[in-house]
């Protein structure tokens, strides 16, 4: 029996997935994987847009959905990172945004569907992920001109606005606007996706963002520390809120507990694989 995940939540931890990009970098795919017969003719490289596989391998998305639904993860990510036109831009994909979307939420789902129907004992959910942006509203990109930003606000916020919508259509469970190195980059997100939720009550689903701290000092890109996030974005009908990226779980840890204390949401954490180590086998510790 289908149980909302505002109650799953009420009951026990819930497990998301874990990277996908790395999970893909096991099958050392080709230029020729991202071109399929789709995008044979394409202008430009697409090697490592790793949402272009929505269109010509999704039989590997789908079986790095399987492998965490095998696992035991409750909630899948769709394939959708960088799946904006600001990120689509630099591979000259944006009119096929939408279609990119709705592709991984129907991959996402029906890999959920299936794990549902095979053990129902528990529900498994669909986030749609809602990267960073390839570009910051925020961080100084040319010291010569210090007010220079190579986006803006408008650009981002529609950015958002399309690929919230494409992913609600697609029918997600929830959306989450994960990775946020600039918390203005998030701002724009929330105030399209809350727009798009004023505008149809019906389609409102959870909403949860998962920020990033890139260093052990405790901020972001932008130079804000935890608590100035958290109160950027307080505002926002928040299912949860977290951290992810950049950080292990030993480091992590004490700023989960910072945020543990300040958010009065649900809150998350997805640490990686620790910050780089040349020495280490794998070029991190864990």
């Amino acid at each position: 029996m289908y149980q909302p995940i505002t109650d799953a939540i009420t009951s026990r931890i819930l497990v998301i997935d874990g990277a996908m990009g790395t999970m893909l970098q096991r099958h050392k795919l080709t230029e020729s994987d991202y071109r399929g017969e789709r995008f044979a003719a394409h202008p430009l490289d697409l090697k490592n847009n790793n949402e272009a596989l929505n269109f010509t391998r999704p039989d590997l998305i789908a079986g790095v959905h399987k492998s965490y639904l095998d696992a035991g993860a409750d909630i899948i990510e769709t394939n959708t990172f960088n799946a904006n036109a600001v990120a689509m831009a630099d591979y000259d994909l944006v009119p096929l945004v939408r279609e990119m979307n709705l592709l991984a939420v129907q991959i996402a789902r029906g890999a959920v569907d299936a794990a549902n129907a095979a053990d129902p004992t528990k529900t498994r959910y669909v986030a749609g992920a809602l990267g960073p942006c390839t570009r910051s509203a925020s961080v100084v990109v040319n010291a010569d001109k210090p007010e220079y930003r190579n986006v803006t606000f408008d650009e981002l916020y529609a950015a958002y606005r399309e690929q919230a919508q494409a992913l609600l259509d697609g029918g997600v469970d929830l959306l989450l606007c994960e990775t946020t190195f600039d918390t203005l980059n998030l701002k724009a997100a929330l105030l399209a996706i809350q727009e798009l939720f004023d505008e149809q009550p019906a389609r409102r689903v959870p909403l949860s963002v998962s920020l990033t701290i890139t260093d052990n000092a405790g901020g972001n890109l932008s130079g804000q520390n935890l608590a100035a996030m958290w109160h950027s974005i307080r505002h926002a009908p928040l299912f949860s809120v977290g951290l992810n990226c950049a950080l292990g779980p030993k480091e992590m840890r004490p700023f989960i507990a910072e945020l543990s204390d300040a958010a009065n949401v649900n809150v998350s954490a997805y640490p990686n694989a620790g910050l780089p180590d040349p020495l280490s086998e794998t070029g991190f510790p864990e």
